[in-house]
This record gives structure tokens, sequence and C-alpha cells, in this order.
């Protein structure tokens, strides 16, 4: 019984946890601390917080692999979540693990916008596109991230001549067409966005870099 209980304990899984961008929502868990925890397989449960029944995520029971796609089962933005895992090893299962309780619409990172650049002689004009939910409306477009938060855009210009790590911030607020004028021609300049939550004071990383010379 000993060795059994010892076997449980050093295969359960650990760190548990939810990882959300944009409302496409995984649970990630790390392998028991034994070596041969590594040829365990693992099944997941989920709920909303207050239930007291768990779900099976069938996509995921008796999976070998350590990543759990759980964004449909948590499209209900509002809602607090838990996962949990459990692993099963020549026939031995451990007890489960828990993660902390997850509410995608105050945990989900948001992404960067998609970033346009077209210039003209000394301006850059620059078009912003919000990132996508996964969710869809009923004519199947994706749901943009605007439609859950109040979104701004924050826009940086890189001087290539000066210091390619120097950002200037140029524009901070709503609007998807920004123009930077009294720029010098001949001149290599990037632009870099992000997008901005002022209710959960939270940015995104920056967009990848879309250079031009003038």
């Amino acid at each position: 019984v000993l060795e059994n209980q010892d076997m449980q304990d050093s295969i359960k899984p650990q760190k548990v946890e939810f990882h959300s961008l944009n409302f496409n929502t995984t649970l990630h868990w790390q392998p028991g601390w034994a070596r041969e925890a590594r040829d365990a397989l693992y099944f997941v449960q989920y709920k909303v917080y207050g239930q007291s029944m768990w779900r099976n995520k069938d996509d995921c029971w008796g999976i070998p692999g350590r990543v759990c796609d759980l964004t449909r089962e948590t499209s209900d933005i509002q809602e607090p979540y838990y996962g949990r895992v459990r692993a099963t090893l020549a026939g031995v299962s451990s007890s489960w693990s828990l993660s902390c309780r997850f509410t995608p619409w105050r945990e989900t990172m948001i992404g960067p916008p998609m970033v346009t650049v077209v210039h003209s002689n000394k301006s850059i004009t620059v078009k912003l596109q919000a990132p996508h939910s996964p969710y869809k409306r009923k004519r199947g477009s994706k749901i943009t991230m605007t439609n859950y938060y109040d979104l701004l855009y924050q826009v940086f210009i890189i001087n290539n001549l000066l210091d390619e790590q120097h950002r200037v911030l140029v524009y901070e607020g709503k609007d998807k067409v920004i123009k930077i004028q009294d720029l010098r021609p001949g001149v290599s300049y990037c632009i870099v966005a992000k997008t901005y939550v002022p209710m959960l004071d939270r940015s995104s990383a920056y967009s990848s870099r879309q250079c031009t010379v003038l």
C-alpha cells in the first residue's frame, strides 16, 4: 500500500495553471517529480466556481500531452473557473491537482494590434486592427476584443538612425488610423504598437515591427 501511495504522490501533476491570450484558453501542467512520471497519461476536468459537479474534458482524457484547450468550456468570460488534472501510470492514479481560480475577462492577456504602415515622403500612416477573440458572430466572422473591453492603442516610433531600442510614444487613443507627420526623408523608421486596457491597467506585448524608409 505504501509503495502505491508513494507512486501516487510521485506522479501527481504539478503547477496546474490557466494560460489565456485573447480568450484562447489552455490548461497547462508539469509532470510529477518521479522520473517515470513523464510516461504518465493525464485526465482533465473543469467546472464553474460554485458548481459541485466536475465535468470531464473528453479531448483531454487519457492524453500524454501536458496542455488542454479549454477555450470553448470557458466561453462565459465573466464566470470564474477551475481546472484539475490527475495522472495515471502502470495502473496507479494520482490524486487531483487543482488550478487557481481563473476568470477569463479579468485574466486573459490581450494581444497587440495588427499594424500596417503606409508611407509618403514626410509622413507615415499607421493602420491598426484590434486582436480577434476565438468567438464568432452568427454570420461566422470573429468578434474582436474591442467588443469586450474599452481598448486604447499605443503607437511608438523608432528612429533607426538614433537608437534601435529607443521607442517614442507618438499616439495613445482609440483611432484606428494615425498619421505621423514631419518625418525626415531618407530615414528608416519602425512602428510598434500595444493594446492597453485602462480598466485593468494592463498592456499587451509590443506588435511586431513594421519598418519603412521615407
